[in-house]
């Protein structure tokens, strides 16, 4: 039998061991500031009901197995023209009449599995012309010019907004902890402002949730859930997936959380990174408190923005990592070209090895060899570590915050090394750059004590992950700062292209050193970039596997039978007869045809190599595979395709006042977008661009179909 621990619970069942799983979509029930109707989209025929729907609407009778015109005279005709099969991401918003006496209620509607369609009905409230404050903000949300600015704008901007006593714009780590990292607040209220909360305070599957329905509210911590009847839509149904309610109820061990804070109502806005949960704009009130739709779509307009937003500057961190590491394999290309040896540009006191990514320490390991700078463990601490990272599975980059913790051998040196990031830089063993933190000494904030064990009980009040909130302090020791993306993604660039120039050089050093010749082949055989070497003649000396597995295992013997390996084989003929005719380098890009799919592109770098002014060696080819890189640029051209169709989305029935306002806010949202795309396609890490991009595309779309929402109701509203 299935232990407690180990179940799913169904809503409402959960307790501290299990409350991961429980399934807070099936919640069968609703908040009673609203009722919802489940009704066939074939027929709109109503199959289940909030227990509250006949008072809430003032019906004659209970609705279920009435039409949906029966219960509100227009709604059914509104939403056959507004529910095409898009309409299970965003829910459609209406005004519709309904009831009796014809009373207007605001409605959003959106399919669900097995031919259903869930319409929820709220009374509208007062009319709120929100156009000049969304203009407003989506302002201050743009001119933002980091992260801090960013997030303090966005919770003034949410806080005059809605008027709630606290609104705290609450970040995700790497592990999935909150930390409070901006806030407004009531001057009465204790701050919370660098409090942080840990990841089981928010289970993954609330975190899933989050990612669908971007805006949750709570009206009050005191409600009786109204339960849906009957309890299934259809007989052996299973119970209605409500993740895309906003009146679906809250999970009682939520709600006790936040009764144990002394909070009453809530409105919790996501905002989506990359396709990722990246934070929320988290609202609490110490009173009961109700937002109408309007607002609450002006909100999640804004949200879209601050995420859009986030991700440009996030980005632009990236783009300056990489501008540094650009310049530094510049100065690397130069030193090997006029020097023969390029490791001067990463030692030479300019801090060119460690500003990229923000360490204090750096050392190079390469061919038994060991070059510093900056303060670092010992040599023999360091090839330990070396030695480590050798047993370790393959990763690009390796990083870590706290190496003691990771292997306890290194405890002795965490005053210089607490953390350490590290790329390998050829496939021989022991080649690295690793960079060093030394241990930062700091006082953790946390929101109560995370690791106070519970008890679980029948009460609800044990049914909380904590009953104080008082700040508990926890000193960290033996952790250096954490490494960012920013920092992973410069890293990684730095050793793509150290791995380079080591290739390189050591593509030279094989026609130079003929004593050594074994050895070295071995380095460049082995080498994970495809690379050919040529003697004077062009006869070919070495092709290594991944130079045949790129162009075919067909045997190539001369320069000369390169070019009918490539689709444009003109192209390349002409430039391998000039690089052997003329000795004159070559950079280019190459299209290899691929049999089992699209053809690939690649980046060529052909250089002649010397041993003096009239001796050649011989030459080096190294190529690149650009099927990344191609990616995203064609995610750059989606994006930009989708900027432009994001004009075009949603054309509903707005006159031509309206839709000047329409336009007016949504080039607002496109000038944000844009900037945004501009900063993450120039980013170090090619492979999250295309997913940036898309979600910035998928953000401006919501927020097009948002503000036509929002503006057709106050529309509709004012012409009652």
């Amino acid at each position: 039998m299935e232990s407690r621990a180990q179940s799913t619970p169904p809503f409402g069942q959960a307790d501290l061991t299990n409350c991961e799983r429980e399934q807070i979509h099936l919640a069968g029930s609703i908040q009673p500031h609203g009722a919802l109707l489940v009704v066939r989209a074939a027929d709109f025929e109503i199959v289940q009901a909030s227990a509250n729907a006949r008072g809430f609407l003032g019906l004659d009778a209970e609705p279920v197995g009435k039409t949906l015109d029966t219960c509100a005279a227009d709604a059914a005709e509104k939403l056959r023209a507004q529910l095409d099969d898009t309409v299970t991401v965003l829910p459609r918003a209406l005004r519709v009449q309904a009831g009796r006496d014809g009373a207007a209620f605001d409605t959003l509607a959106h399919r669900v599995d097995g031919g259903l369609v869930v319409v929820e009905f709220e009374h509208p409230g007062e009319a709120v012309d929100l156009y000049g404050r969304v203009e407003a903000g989506l302002r201050k949300v743009l001119y933002a010019s980091s992260l801090p600015a960013l997030c303090d704008e966005a919770a003034r901007i949410f806080r005059e907004l809605l008027g709630y006593d606290r609104v705290m714009v609450y970040r995700f780590d790497d592990e999935g902890n909150g930390e409070v990292y901006s806030e407004q607040r009531e001057p009465a209220l204790e701050p919370l402002l660098g409090n942080r909360y840990p990841a089981s305070d928010i289970p993954q599957i609330a975190r899933r949730l989050y990612e669908r329905n971007r805006i949750r509210m709570l009206v009050d911590v005191g409600y009786a859930p109204v339960p849906l009847v009957p309890r299934m839509p259809a007989p052996g149904a299973g119970d209605l997936d409500m993740s895309l309610c906003g009146l679906r109820s809250i999970s009682p061990i939520h709600v006790q959380y936040l009764k144990n804070m002394g909070v009453c109502a809530t409105l919790v806005a996501s905002l989506m990174v990359g396709g990722r949960l990246w934070g929320l704009v988290a609202c609490h009130h110490y009173m009961p408190r109700a937002v109408q739709y309007a607002l609450r779509a002006a909100c999640e307009l804004l949200a879209e923005a601050v995420a859009t937003r986030i991700a440009a500057l996030e980005s632009f961190a990236q783009a300056q990592a990489e501008l540094s590491v650009r310049r530094l394999e510049q100065r690397m290309t130069e030193l090997l070209a006029r020097e023969g040896d390029w490791r001067g540009a990463l030692f030479d006191g300019s801090q060119s090895l460690l500003k990229p990514v923000g360490a204090t320490g750096g050392a190079l390991l390469l061919d038994g060899q060991i070059q510093t700078v900056g303060e670092i463990p010992s040599s023999g601490r360091l090839r330990r570590i070396a030695e480590w990272l050798d047993g370790l599975p393959p990763a690009d980059v390796h990083a870590t915050a706290c190496l003691s913790s990771e292997n306890p051998e290194f405890a002795p040196i965490v005053a210089v090394a607490s953390g350490v990031l590290a790329v390998r830089i050829s496939d021989s063993p022991g080649d690295y750059i690793l960079w060093f933190r030394p241990e930062h000494v700091r006082t953790i904030v946390w929101g109560g004590n995370p690791t106070k064990p519970f008890v679980i009980g029948n009460d609800p009040a044990d049914l909380s992950p904590r009953r104080s909130f008082a700040q508990w302090h926890q000193v960290m020791e033996g952790t250096s700062e954490r490494w960012s993306q920013a920092d992973l993604a410069a890293a990684r660039l730095v050793g793509l292209t150290v791995k380079d120039v080591v290739l390189q050089s050591r593509s030279v050093r094989m026609l130079i050193a003929e004593s050594q010749l074994e050895q070295v082949r071995r380095q460049v055989s082995g080498s994970e970039q495809p690379v050919l070497v040529a003697a004077a003649d062009g006869r070919v000396l070495l092709a290594n596997a991944k130079l045949h597995a790129l162009l075919g295992n067909a045997p190539l013997a001369h320069l000369g039978d390169l070019p009918g390996r490539f689709a444009d084989t003109n192209e390349v003929r002409t430039r391998l007869d000039e690089l052997l005719a003329n000795k004159r380098a070559w950079r280019g890009e190459v299209t290899v045809p691929r049999r089992d799919g699209a053809p690939r592109p690649a980046m060529v770098r052909a250089d002649p190599v010397f041993a003096g002014p009239d001796h050649l060696l011989g030459f080096v080819l190294l190529f690149t595979d650009l099927t990344e890189r191609k990616a995203a640029q064609s995610a750059r051209r989606r994006f930009q395709e989708g900027i432009v169709e994001g004009h075009r989305i949603g054309k509903g029935p707005l006159d031509s006042k309206e839709e000047v306002i329409f336009q007016g806010l949504l080039a607002s949202v496109v000038e944000n977008a844009q900037l945004a795309a501009l900063e993450i396609a120039d980013r170090a890490d090619l492979a999250r661009m295309p997913d940036l991009l898309e979600s910035v595309r998928g953000s401006v779309r919501r927020a097009a179909e948002l503000l036509r929402h929002l503006i057709g109701i106050a529309a509709r509203a004012r012409r009652k």
